[in-house]
């Protein structure tokens, strides 16, 4: 009965009381909603087939009413509505099932969608096109199970250093934040974190883009861009320290004990505190090589001849 409605429905048939009851259906659930979608889909499809299709329509039209319990027309009567009845008789010797399945595949499917998620691990990831995402502690990344089209596009939350195979034909795009990174072949590390997204160029360009504005960065730049910042300029990048999730190595290359601070509270989720200001710009000359947090604190120690003081919930140098 509904199957009948919602063919003169999509003709233009249909009165005004069983317009409303077709629009009242499709808005009761969604279930009626992907039903009248997927039916929508054949009656179109259907439709072209008509315009080509040789039926002989008077008995296709009884075999519909069978199909539905209603009454035969009679054949010598001329019929209110005409040339939808053909349409209506394909969907029926056609086969809903089968047009569903191969329409749906063919023009209404998306790509399934792959998404890894980093909690409290460091996470290796190899993508559809063969480049590798490291992902940091807390990061997630999304993409299609099979890249298609003319780029390969993915979704970044939180960290991840990208090691992306070259393909001129087929940018690799990644969306975080309000900022798009684009590449072609090339390795560099993305962080969002607290609205702030930072891009550090290990090897090859990477451009950048935050509204209107296109920023270019070769190996050893970098880049910050704030929310609701504009004006963003590309700086030369002298920290050694970005990717010490993936390569397991803190290199200390004139760093001052502040910043290895911050690396050391994210790579060990400890609650390390500067109790000095005139101990924070120290620098550093050093490389940790997958080493525990005490063998660190305690070579940093050493080398200041400064105290490492254990409270309950935080370590302070002083």
């Amino acid at each position: 009965m509904m199957d009948e409605v919602l063919v003169k429905y999509l003709a233009d048939e249909a009165t005004p009381p069983e317009q409303a009851m077709v629009e009242q259906w499709v808005n009761a659930s969604e279930s009626n909603r992907h039903y009248f979608q997927h039916f929508q889909l054949i009656w179109n499809e259907s439709h072209k087939l008509a315009s080509t299709t040789m039926v002989d329509e008077n008995r296709a039209w009884q075999k519909f009413q069978r199909r539905t319990k209603k009454p035969v027309i009679s054949t010598d009567k001329k019929v209110s509505f005409g040339w939808w009845r053909v349409v209506a008789a394909i969907l029926i010797i056609a086969g809903a099932a089968w047009l569903v399945n191969t329409l749906l595949d063919k023009k209404s499917s998306q790509p399934a969608i792959v998404s890894i998620a980093s909690i409290n691990e460091v996470k290796k990831d190899t993508l559809p096109d063969g480049s590798v995402a490291t992902l940091n502690k807390r990061s997630e990344i999304s993409y299609p199970k099979k890249f298609k089209g003319n780029s390969r596009k993915v979704k970044l939350k939180g960290e991840a250093f990208f090691n992306v195979q070259p393909d001129k034909e087929k940018p690799f795009i990644i969306d975080v934040n309000d900022v798009q990174v684009k590449v072609v072949g090339t390795s560099f590390n993305v962080k969002s974190s607290n609205g702030t997204t930072e891009v550090i160029v290990e090897t090859g360009i990477v451009q950048v883009t935050k509204g209107k504005r296109i920023i270019e960065l070769k190996a050893g730049e970098r880049v910050s861009l704030e929310t609701a910042d504009t004006i963003a300029k590309k700086e030369v990048s002298d920290d050694k320290l970005y990717n010490y999730y993936v390569s397991r190595t803190f290199v200390c290359d004139n760093t001052p004990l502040w910043k290895l601070v911050e690396k050391l509270n994210e790579a060990y989720d400890a609650n390390i505190r500067i109790g000095r200001p005139a101990i924070r710009k120290l620098p550093l000359n050093v490389t940790f090589n997958d080493e525990s947090l005490d063998v660190i604190l305690d070579v940093i120690r050493q080398t200041f001849m400064i105290k490492v003081i254990r409270k309950e919930n935080e370590i302070v140098l002083e």
